[in-house]
């Protein structure tokens, strides 16, 4: 009798653990979920706080006051700024390290992108710069803006609740690609769109291993070969043919996030710069 007392008290501890350990799960996952929604809506509810006139921003054109020097009258004109780009500045008064915003319209991918010194912060912090399950999309670090760099490599994560990265993976059906080609990247300068080029599978390759593509180093080309080689890798390691190619000197994007076909398994979209 006791030892049946014992086993049915031995199995209510073990289901009592089960479901404790399932309930925090199940909360973690809620609110890491809704913390990457709020992420995601961030830039739609940024309200812009300027000091500029109605009217220059329904016209999207900031001129700045008119001066005079040796004579002679100088307008001079700032970049035209969508209100996109205006929202994007008040967010980097949060956080100066959120360099630009990434949206595929019309899918779960619309989020802000940072840059800091270093490839593992923001793998676990947010735009916030609290720590984060989900992380944040964020730019390779050796992008240099100076330049700029050919390719803006930008990593996120695969995450199950289907926030980040995760629904970068749809690009594997040529369908899911044909609806939607192109990815909407904005700066501080300028709203881009870049049209896909190429989707593939990879994976991070040992550093033994030799003749493999390793996309994730391209960031910056030494001269025409490199960059024309990283395009016909890229071509030839496609799920599909988009019959779209870039030519030395176009601006590339690339997404890279977590595949599970192998293990360190990589995903990756290529596009190019449009005008």
């Amino acid at each position: 009798m006791k030892i049946n007392n014992r086993f049915k008290k031995f199995i209510y501890i073990i289901l009592l653990t089960v479901i404790l350990v399932s309930s925090a799960y199940i909360v973690k996952f809620y609110i890491d979920t809704l913390n990457a929604k709020k992420q995601r809506n961030l830039l739609n509810n940024t309200q812009i706080i300027t000091t500029r006139t109605s009217q220059e921003l329904n016209n999207n054109t900031i001129v700045e006051n008119s001066t005079i020097k040796d004579d002679e009258t100088i307008s001079q004109k700032e970049p035209i700024k969508t209100e996109k780009i205006l929202k994007l500045e008040e967010l980097q008064n949060i956080n100066p390290e959120i360099i630009g915003w990434l949206e595929i319209e019309n899918t779960d991918i619309n989020y802000p992108v940072l840059q800091t010194n270093n490839n593992s912060f923001y793998m676990n912090h947010n735009y916030k710069k609290e720590y984060s399950t989900n992380g944040s999309v964020f730019l390779d670090k050796d992008f240099d803006w100076n330049r700029p760099s050919d390719n803006l490599l930008i990593y996120g994560h695969n995450m199950k609740n289907n926030t980040m990265f995760q629904s970068l993976l749809n690009y594997k059906n040529k369908k899911y690609y044909n609806q939607h080609p192109t990815i909407k990247f904005t700066t501080n300068n300028e709203d881009a769109n870049y049209e896909i080029i190429s989707a593939f599978e990879s994976r991070v390759y040992y550093k033994s291993e030799k003749n493999v593509f390793r996309y994730y180093y391209f960031i910056n080309a030494q001269d025409k070969n490199e960059y024309n080689e990283f395009i016909t890798n890229c071509k030839k390691a496609s799920l599909y043919d988009t019959n779209k190619t870039a030519n030395y000197g176009d601006q590339l994007l690339t997404l890279s996030t977590c595949s599970y076909h192998t293990k360190d398994g990589r995903f990756a979209v290529v596009a190019k710069k449009v005008v």
